[in-house]
């Protein structure tokens, strides 16, 4: 009796601390990563006949579930590659679910195995850093290409609306009082409506849930080597070592591993990917995202999560229009922040073998706009480094 009463007591604690941490810095940190998040599922729902609702609903469980499984603000972000296979080449929808399905299916083996755990601790942190930094110069290229992208100078959508959304961000970097990305989001909200006055009206109530998808064999042989293969070092290296190296340094008392954020993106598209959601995995610029404006506690992705799942069900595919409409400009500014932050975690590095390495792998990810030959140059780069140094008995330093 005494035991089932203190498990009470702990579970109402636990609420208690949760909703202590729920305030406007963690709402605005939960939209850190829609710069992503946004683009994608549009561009795959009107390009390749993606679930919306499936989608954003499954995004939205997944939020929920990594929330109290890590207890950190760990993003819930579409597989980049997959996703731009999908869009550019018209992918078939039973491909595009296939090809996450096989990706998850090999991290979950590497995971379940402990293999991911030896791939980790044998990077070098430089090469992690240097994927780091490659990776998040890459988001903050394609933020302010969204924004010159827009192709006007003034405008509700305009170069000009993004250069004031990084005036913002820059004035109010480092206060914690205002919460600049939901200032932003709900700026880009007032706007999107300014621009189509009409597009409230396309959005329909009603109950909408996913259904299943059946897939054929056809679909996993034809998405293997054209869509999953490009995924699944970008998902190793990107979902699992690098955003497990940035939670040691955002979060360090409770970092997230290599093992069970290998199981956690495994289990994601095994389950959903039956039910025609896009392929999701976890991200280094999603977390880094997220902790810039404003998170800090698994509050942000467990509001962010319960948003999407109350949108999906209630709202569905009627989102699209209003989705559509939202100004590129202001989903640049969000990307290229946190891209900003995800590089700036390669500041550690201050020795000159270490950074030789770092911007060695950076430059290849950016030079080859491929993330898993770039990581393998810096390697190759950092093995020689460590042989030569080997010698003299000075070994080059080991991530986490």
């Amino acid at each position: 009796m005494e035991s089932t009463t203190g498990n009470g007591m702990l579970r109402k604690e636990r609420f208690r601390i949760l909703l202590a941490r729920f305030n406007r810095h963690e709402i605005s940190g939960s939209l850190g990563d829609l710069g992503t998040f946004i683009p994608l599922l549009v561009g795959m729902s009107i390009t390749n006949g993606l679930d919306f609702t499936s989608a954003l609903f499954f995004s939205g469980v997944f939020n929920l579930v990594t929330g109290f499984v890590f207890g950190i603000p760990m993003a819930v972000q579409p597989m980049k590659a997959i996703a731009a296979v999908a869009i550019s080449e018209r992918l078939p929808l039973g491909q595009i679910l296939a090809a996450g399905i096989w990706t998850s299916l090999i991290i979950l083996v590497l995971g379940l195995s402990g293999l991911i755990t030896v791939v980790d601790r044998v990077i070098p942190k430089p090469v992690v850093r240097g994927l780091q930094l490659g990776l998040g110069l890459q988001l903050l290229i394609k933020g302010i290409q969204l924004v010159r992208d827009t192709k006007v100078l003034w405008g509700l959508d305009s170069i000009s609306v993004g250069v004031l959304g990084f005036a913002l961000v820059l004035v109010f970097a480092s206060s914690r009082k205002v919460p600049s990305a939901l200032l932003l989001f709900v700026a880009g909200l007032g706007l999107a409506l300014a621009s189509n006055t009409g597009v409230l009206s396309s959005l329909r109530l009603g109950l909408n849930l996913p259904h299943w998808v059946p897939l054929t064999w056809d679909d996993f042989r034809g998405s293997f080597f054209r869509a999953a293969l490009p995924q699944i070092p970008l998902t190793t290296l990107n979902s699992v070592i690098a955003v497990c190296a940035l939670s040691v340094d955002l979060f360090p008392h409770q970092p997230a591993r290599p093992k069970k954020v290998a199981i956690s993106v495994g289990l994601m598209n095994l389950v959903s990917g039956w039910f025609g959601a896009m392929p999701m995995c976890h991200g280094a610029g999603g977390l880094a995202g997220q902790y810039r404006f404003g998170a800090r506690s698994n509050a942000s992705i467990l509001f962010l999560g319960t948003v999407k799942i109350f949108l999906a069900v209630f709202f569905g595919a009627s989102l699209l229009t209003l989705l559509h409409v939202y100004p590129e400009s202001i989903l640049g500014v969000l990307l290229s922040i946190s891209g900003l932050e995800l590089a700036l975690m390669a500041t550690d590095q201050t020795e000159r073998v270490a950074v030789t390495i770092m911007l060695g792998t950076a430059a290849g990810i950016l030079a080859l706009s491929n993330t898993a030959t770039g990581f393998a140059m810096g390697w190759i780069l950092a093995l020689l480094v460590g042989w030569n140094k080997k010698r003299n008995g000075h070994p080059i330093p080991q991530s986490n």
